[in-house]
């Protein structure tokens, strides 16, 4: 079995209402189908039918305040209640009491020491390894996770060939952001397949979304609007390559954000759990309640 985690930075299961919610006004076939025809909001959870599995998940762990981005993030790398052992929510970037949970790189690091084949998939530039080694920027969670593995990051040459994953999908950013106009554009689609594949040569890939908490911030409806669907135009994309009897793809959420555009903070809501793909292994994670719950699931899984 085979297992990609599609990690969707701030994405909580909201109301249904138009106005606050993007994920109600997006056109959004490709995830909507999987839920037969629900949209994914609050109401739509626990559903599951012959190719879809949707939980909702507790990201509080019973710690006031709002849910954060480096703690929330070490628990679904770990397993462990990071916020209650250190007394808090932390983030976006993780303080020492937080990398130190992440010592042994989580499920990447578990994963390795195992002998399973683990990849991070998301593509960084020099100047993001350049500003790390000056001290300038700090790993956020995920990829702080995978260094202490012993596993590297994917760079522009592994971008340039076909090996790794752009942050924004499509490589636009690359091209716009960065001064990189020789990097391939995708079409989304395009990206979902590359993803399928990049997937199907590794026993465990993750690849971290992380516009839609930037834009879950910004509160800018349209801009959510086309992000989403820009993303179920990738997700339709990776499904139509994907071994869906055999392997599992499984999305989450750290916390709650772009699901409430009335208010530029996280939320408090639930984040979903969404699995596609082989039954037995879906079934595997019916009884997960909140975000603790997802890596000693999957790493059972691939145990």
């Amino acid at each position: 079995m085979r297992v990609l985690f599609l990690f969707l930075d701030g994405i909580g299961l909201g109301v249904d209402d138009p106005q606050r919610n993007p994920f109600v006004r997006a056109d959004l076939p490709h995830l909507t189908a999987l839920l037969d025809g629900r949209r994914l909001i609050a109401k739509a959870a626990p559903f599951s039918n012959d190719r879809a599995t949707l939980l909702a998940l507790d990201a509080c762990l019973g710690v006031g305040g709002l849910p954060q981005s480096a703690t929330g993030q070490a628990v679904l790398l770990t397993g462990r209640n990071v916020p209650a052992e250190i007394g808090y929510h932390y983030g976006p970037k993780p303080d020492a009491a937080t990398a130190a949970t992440l010592a042994e790189g989580g499920i990447f690091g578990v994963l390795t020491q195992a002998g399973k084949r683990a990849a991070f998939l998301n593509a960084y530039p020099a100047g993001y390894f350049h500003s790390v080694r000056s001290g300038k920027r700090l790993y956020s969670s995920i990829p702080l996770a995978v260094t202490r593995a012993g596993l590297s990051l994917r760079s522009r040459e592994d971008l340039l060939n076909g090996r790794a994953i752009s942050a924004d999908l499509t490589g636009h950013g690359w091209h716009e952001r960065l001064g990189h106009p020789e990097i391939a554009l995708l079409s989304p689609e395009e990206a979902g397949r590359r993803l399928a594949d990049l997937a199907a040569q590794v026993d465990f890939s993750f690849f971290e979304y992380w516009l839609t908490d930037y834009a879950g911030h910004r509160q800018e409806m349209e801009a959510a609007v086309r992000l989403l669907e820009q993303f179920d135009a990738t997700l339709g994309g990776l499904l139509a390559a994907w071994d869906a009897e055999n392997d599992l793809l499984l999305l989450t959420s750290d916390h709650g954000n772009l699901e409430d555009l009335s208010t530029r903070r996280h939320t408090t809501n639930p984040v979903p759990l969404l699995l596609v793909g082989n039954v037995r292994a879906r079934q595997a994670f019916e009884r997960v309640t909140d975000l603790t719950g997802v890596a000693p699931h999957l790493l059972a899984l691939l145990s």
